[in-house]
């Protein structure tokens, strides 16, 4: 399966997504990721992500899902 790299831009309720590359090895998207991290000059909300899935709609799907930003411990407070 490939690594995906996009440019996710998170303004709105449903982040933009740009694919940049994809590339079959971890060590070379991390690289690039790294890369274009340093190098792109990056706007409020935009963020360089790689992401691992089957095919580009799968990744596209994987990064438009909301993130938990707590763990849930199924105690109620």
């Amino acid at each position: 399966m490939p690594y995906y790299i996009y440019r996710v831009t998170s303004l709105g309720p449903v982040p933009r997504l740009e694919k940049l590359t994809c590339f079959d090895a971890f060590k070379d998207a991390s690289r690039e990721a790294k890369r274009l991290r340093g190098e792109t000059d990056l706007g409020a909300g935009e963020t360089i992500r790689t992401i691992f899935a089957e095919t580009e709609l799968q990744a596209e799907d994987l990064l438009s899902q909301p993130t938990r930003d707590e763990p849930m411990t199924g105690e109620d407070n």
